[in-house]
């Protein structure tokens, strides 16, 4: 009690001062490097108390429990050990060996390939940080020594595995999609389009730049296999395509759930290291564990940002917001324009998982008062969030490449490279926002 007598009184500060000091308490905290989920509890906490008393705290665990207790929660880890299982299997490798039969000899053709199987690995798991580690270690190595020019070759494995964020089944949707209550079903076929649409304007821009200067992508030599060792590469095609067609097909064609389709997701990748003889115990153990570090640390932040958006409405906080970003215009998409703004800026720092909680329980009722469809500003956010994923200094794309990529290749050069693919995803957020018919809606 004695404790409690030390916090300010925020109720008589009203609710815009408040607001002002919840924020800053929370960008001071992350200032000191204690991690996001800690900060919004302990953040959380202190104004429950400050505003409402000691009779505030069940308010917190409700919201918690609210959090936890969603069915559709349970396709993240399912999603997350696909991922997993992919990055300790050769199914990656032999996948992108059997694009390098269809790249053929194309000025470019290895990061287009690379591309392409960035698409496939999107819609097997939706999962960016595996496959930024996967591309750097297949792909990367490949193209610096067939010449490329190394820019270009950083690029197209950073922006290529971020594809994940937009490609079904795309964990960021899945995540907006609890949040904001809405069909995850109907997020998936909303982002399909604008996710190839993106993948599309990276390989025009590839094209486009070996065609205009042909030393920065050299042809590589003539394939010598034989069409039989070409016809076995193009096996590896198969099983992961199964598997997507498994996966997305069973949402589509709804025959399963989004929560039913993930583990058959699982069961479908599982089935390939059997049939591939890969299938081992220390597989599946050092799956599980990478699996449950990162839905732990989605589990914690979704606590977190729950906990202190249920404490801030309570205060009235996100009233008080949502007057403040309609007050910025009477254009819905002047709004919107707004909205993106402060989820760039928020990138530049935080995690999407902390940015989607933190963020979307104020926005998305205000799109919906607008008149605005909930779904397509999903799959706007999730583009804005490819941004992020490629941004300074945040970015965690370029850290994820940096971890494998050659020592020689510093952290500055990478986000240099990043630069042309952010403006393609600048791009593909202004055609979405300017044509939402993209999303099909």
């Amino acid at each position: 009690m004695e404790l409690l007598t030390l916090l300010p009184d925020f109720k008589a500060m009203g609710i815009e001062w408040a607001t002002f000091w919840m924020f800053a308490a929370l960008f001071g905290l992350l200032l000191t490097g204690m991690p996001l989920a800690f900060v919004t509890l302990l953040v959380a906490l202190i104004f429950a108390l400050g505003w409402f008393g000691p009779m505030a705290v069940p308010l917190i665990t409700s919201r918690i429990f609210s959090f936890v207790n969603s069915f559709v929660f349970v396709s993240v880890p399912m999603f997350v050990l696909m991922a997993a299982i992919l990055d300790r299997s050769g199914i990656a490798k032999d996948l992108f060996d059997a694009m390098r039969v269809v790249g053929g000899r194309l000025r470019g053709g290895v990061a287009i390939q690379t591309l392409l199987v960035a698409v496939v690995l999107a819609a097997m798991s939706g999962i960016i940080g595996g496959e930024v580690v996967l591309l750097g270690l297949l792909a990367l190595p490949q193209m610096l020594r067939l010449g490329y020019d190394r820019k270009l070759a950083i690029g197209v494995c950073c922006a290529g595995g971020a594809l994940g964020t937009m490609v079904p089944p795309s964990i960021v949707l899945i995540i907006y999609g609890l949040t904001a209550s809405v069909s995850i079903g109907e997020l998936f076929t909303a982002s399909f389009l604008p996710g190839l649409m993106l993948a599309s304007f990276y390989i025009a821009y590839v094209l486009i730049r070996a065609h205009l200067n042909p030393a920065l992508a050299p042809i590589p030599e003539p394939d010598e296999s034989t069409t039989v060792e070409k016809l076995r590469l193009l096996k590896g095609l198969i099983l992961p395509i199964i598997v997507v067609i498994f996966v997305l097909g069973s949402i589509y064609g709804g025959i399963a759930s989004v929560t039913e389709a993930s583990a058959i997701g699982v069961i479908g990748v599982m089935l390939s290291t059997v049939i591939r003889g890969e299938f081992t115990l220390e597989l599946i153990v050092g799956a599980a564990k990478r699996t449950l570090a990162t839905v732990g640390m989605i589990v914690w932040i979704g606590i977190g940002a729950s906990a202190l958006v249920g404490v801030f409405n309570l205060m009235g906080g996100i009233d008080f917001v949502s007057s403040l970003i309609n007050g910025v215009s009477d254009n819905p998409t002047i709004i919107v324009l707004f909205m993106m703004l402060i989820l760039f800026i928020l990138g530049m720092f935080l995690d999407w998982v902390g940015i989607a909680l933190l963020t979307m329980p104020i926005f998305v009722p205000i799109i919906r008062d607008l008149g605005l469809d909930p779904v397509w500003f999903g799959v706007v956010f999730a583009m804005n969030m490819q941004v992020s994923f490629l941004s300074p200094p945040f970015g965690p794309a370029a850290f994820y490449l940096k971890s494998v990529a050659p020592p020689d290749i510093s952290l500055g050069e990478i986000f240099q490279s990043l630069l042309p693919f952010i403006a393609m995803q600048i791009l593909a957020l202004a055609l979405l926002i300017t044509f939402p018919g993209i999303t099909g809606r």
